[in-house]
């Protein structure tokens, strides 16, 4: 093997960025690094143990799902989250979640079915002890569970191409208490339409749920540009 090779595989074969894509990803998901800021190679190929190589490949990744901009002779950095954003995703994305759900609620076996309560089971558990980032981990499971029992590969490929973003916006949302509780018993109505394979009611459940984020993700952008005003005066 090459020390190229080296640099972008693992012994199985998987690309070794993906790791780093993933790991990355996080970091803009849970606000480690800011939108806006400047993304610092050398110190993220020291974080994830990497030649520049594998870095600059997983930061194309993350540049085509809309998470950071790559700009020549400027390097990449984190974009930033605008209402506009978010209202256009979760318009798409209220779409694809509604019909998910249409066609999982037709398509889900019982094994799958016991996989997402367990998961639902377990994030209520996370819910009761306060302990948010397990709790979103598993929220997220779940709403990309429900994609891949529906069963339908475009669909799927689809969801990909924003489910970044779309988590980025999701974990903002998480962060307020009312709507972390609100959102646990729409879960709860999502599970509940899954077990009844109604597809019509876990359609609009989806939907709405989705409509509800969508609006405490734009009001907390709303806080947050208020108080950046108010700190700079």
């Amino acid at each position: 093997m090459t020390a190229t090779e080296d640099e972008t595989a693992k012994p199985s074969g998987k690309p070794r960025y993906d790791d780093v894509v993933s790991g990355i990803r996080d970091l803009i998901v849970e606000g480690e690094l800011a939108p806006g800021s400047h993304i610092a190679e050398r110190v993220l190929c020291e974080r994830f143990g990497v030649s520049r190589t594998p870095l600059r490949e997983a930061l194309k990744v993350l540049a085509s799902e809309g998470l950071i901009e790559l700009a020549p002779n400027r390097g990449a950095h984190v974009l930033q989250l605008t209402e506009a954003d978010v209202e256009e995703m979760f318009e798409v994305m209220g779409t694809l979640e509604a019909l998910a759900g249409e066609l999982a609620a037709k398509r889900i076996t019982g094994e799958q079915l016991a996989e997402v309560k367990a998961l639902h089971y377990q994030m209520a558990l996370h819910f009761t002890r306060g302990e948010l980032m397990p709790y979103f981990r598993l929220n997220q499971e779940i709403h990309g569970k429900i994609f891949e029992v529906a069963g339908n590969r475009t669909l799927m490929s689809v969801y990909r191409g924003i489910a970044g973003r779309i988590r980025r916006a999701r974990y903002v949302a998480n962060n307020s208490k009312s709507r972390w509780a609100e959102a646990l018993d729409e879960h709860e109505q999502i599970l509940t339409a899954l077990e009844t394979r109604d597809g019509d009611a876990l359609g609009t459940i989806l939907k709405d749920h989705l409509r509800k984020t969508c609006e405490t993700v734009k009001q907390a952008l709303r806080e947050d540009k208020t108080a950046g005003s108010a700190a700079a005066e």
